[in-house]
Order: C-alpha cells, then structure tokens, then sequence
C-alpha cells in the first residue's frame, strides 16, 4: 500500500493523493502543463527548476521512460503531481515505468489528485507557492506559506553547466525535416546555458553549427575569445530580471554577433535592449499554444513553458514585435533590426506533432553564415 500524501497550497487549498517516486517533502512554485504526451520532456526540462508540475491530461506513464529522451541529465523540478499513472508500459522504447524513473532519479510525486479541481484553482488565483509530500495538511501548509517566491531568484545559475563543453549530437534518424549539410567548416554557435535542453543542442548541430555550450554566467568577453560566428541565448527558469550578468552580457554582444533566444534567452535579450519583464498569472505551459507570425499571418501551433513574459510596450522604438500568443496576446517574439538580434518566447525544437517552428534555426544559420561572409 502506497502512504496518503498531499499536495497544499499556500492558499490552503489541499489535495489528497498516494505517493509516488521518492520519500520526501519537497516545496515549490504550483504549475501545470497541458500536454496530453511528453511527461519525460517535462520532468526533465531544467525550466521547471523550483516548480512542482500538475499534469493535466487524465493518464501518464502509458509509454514508460527510456533515457534517450531525456532533455538534461537529471530532473530540475520540485515535485510531480498526476491524476493517474499507467500500470504497465506500452512501447517497444521503454527501459524504466514511471514509478521507477521517479524513484531513482528523486523525484517526489504525488497520484490521485484531481487535476482538473487544481488546474482551474491555478488559473482561478494564480501561481503561488506550494508544498508536497506525506506530512499532515498542517504542516504542508506551514511550509507552503514560508516558501521562497520564485520571484526575484536567479535559478539559471543552478542548472547551468559548471564548465564549457562542446555539443556534436544532432537530430540524426529522428530528424523528421533533414538539412542539406554546408559545405565548407561549420559554423561555430556558442551557446548559453540558462538551463539549455538537449533538443535544442541537437537542432542547432542538425541546422549546420558547431556548438559550444558555456555557462550562464560567462561575460561578453569570454565568448568573444572562444571566436563564435553567432550566439545561442538558451531557455532557463525563473525570473529574468534576476539573472542580471546575462543581461549585461547580451548588451555587450549586441551587434557583434548574430543572437538568437529562446523562452528564457529572449526575455534576457528584451531587457539587454531597454526593456522590461513580468509575471504572468499562471503561465503558459502546453503543447498545442497558438501563436501568429505577424510578418507572414502564419499561425503556428507551438510548445511553451513559461512564466514570465516581456513587456512589449516598454520596448517602443527599440525592436519590433515579430510574434503574437492568440489565446492572450502577448508577447511570443522579438526582432531587433539594427543588430539582426532576435527571440521567441516559444519552444521550436519541441514538436508535438506539427514541426512549424524549425525555420528559425534555419533563420539563425542564414544570419550566422551572412556575417561571415
């Protein structure tokens, strides 16, 4: 028999569940994410560091857990909450079934919770702090109250790589649109590390680069010396207005190189270039978010996983908005003419299905490529 474990929030909503994966009481800011597949991409997404995730979808755990998926080398979130977990696996990739995969890699998890209660309890009131594990109601709250915000914390610098190494892995017979290779050297793109997940690396080494990935807190300096032909600012947790070397960084890559980021990587850009960051509600965290190419009127069904997002009103004058979110409005991508620097707040190496967000690698490369010519 599993023990009764609970998931409360610092609201004093609580949920009932049984425990899964490791023993323990773990704290964190409450998420969810509607994704109907992809729990492992979840679990092991360095964005999520500090966040105890909720799975929306009815069932996880269908197609187990093989190691090949992972997006980093260990989970970065708090906890992990679901409705249900499969009793057995189904597919032909599994090397680990759910439970086993949250136990050996430290994952607190919680089943039988009512997503749907606790999803529309998020949107209702907002993210906020919460507690998980198989102490009483009391207690979790206590320790849900006295949590650390995740506002104000910079948690780049807790999943970032500690030193510099180089990326060669490419998409390789997963690759579902294969580039022609370029001929002559390969680019070199150095990539910053805010929480980078691997799919990413394997787009960029997929589109023709020769990737070095750094620390997030390495200087303007430091890249420079490494002679790059253009810069990767990756996704990473947090609030983007904590990680403040980042920004300092990209105000002096500006124009020296081509830049290009991702989540995390365009807010650090927006505020390099004058502007500013908020919190949303709740975030936006999903597979199937609809976002608009105001350039083309193109509509592209992305993949998100944040919860900040740019003020585009306090970059008037300074950049252009390139992309638009249409549940919301807000904003999913930037485009600096002056410097050629731009960003979206979207996922396109995390295809769910569509794969109509991969240009931009492309996009990056051509501006790579034109300045070194």
């Amino acid at each position: 028999m599993r023990e009764v474990s609970h998931l409360v929030l610092a609201d004093g909503r609580a949920f009932r569940g049984k425990a899964l994966g490791a023993p323990g009481v773990v704290t964190g800011e409450i998420c969810f994410t509607t994704g109907m597949s992809g729990y492992q991409e979840v679990l092991t997404d360095p964005s999520y560091h500090g966040q105890i995730v909720t799975m929306t979808a009815p069932e996880m755990g269908n197609t187990g857990v093989n190691t090949e998926d992972d997006e980093a080398a260990r989970p970065a979130l708090s906890g992990f909450v679901m409705r249900r977990v499969a009793p057995r696996t189904s597919s032909w990739r599994a090397e680990f079934d759910l439970d086993t995969y949250l136990r050996e890699r430290g994952v607190v998890a919680i089943e039988g919770v009512e997503t749907r209660v606790l999803t529309r309890h998020v949107r209702d009131h907002g993210a906020q702090m919460a507690a998980l594990g198989t102490e009483d109601v009391a207690t979790l709250h206590d320790r849900a109250k006295a949590a650390q915000s995740l506002d104000g914390r910079d948690l780049a610098r807790e999943v970032s790589t500690a030193t510099n190494y180089d990326w060669t892995e490419g998409l390789g017979i997963w690759d579902p649109l294969p580039q022609t290779p370029r001929a002559g050297d390969r680019p070199h793109v150095v990539a910053v590390d805010y929480g980078v997940k691997r799919s990413i690396l394997r787009c960029l080494v997929a589109s023709g680069a020769r990737v070095t990935v750094v620390p997030a807190q390495t200087s303007a300096a430091e890249i420079l010396a490494l002679a790059p032909d253009g810069v990767f600012l990756s996704n990473g947790p947090g609030d983007p207005a904590a990680v403040d070397y980042a920004v300092r960084c990209v105000a002096e890559l500006l124009g020296k190189r081509p830049l290009f980021g991702i989540c995390l990587g365009q807010q650090i850009l927006a505020l390099a270039l004058g502007g500013h960051t908020y919190k949303l509600k709740f975030g936006h965290r999903g597979l199937n978010q609809p976002v608009k190419d105001l350039a083309t009127g193109r509509v592209e069904v992305t993949t998100q996983n944040h919860g900040f997002a740019v003020d585009v009103a306090s970059l008037e004058g300074r950049c252009t908005l390139s992309h638009v979110h249409l549940n919301d409005g807000t904003c999913e991508g930037l485009e600096h003419a002056e410097s050629g620097a731009f960003g979206v707040q979207y996922h396109p190496e995390a295809s769910a299905g569509p794969h109509d967000a991969r240009y931009l690698f492309q996009r990056f490369m051509d501006r790579v490529e034109k300045s070194r010519a």
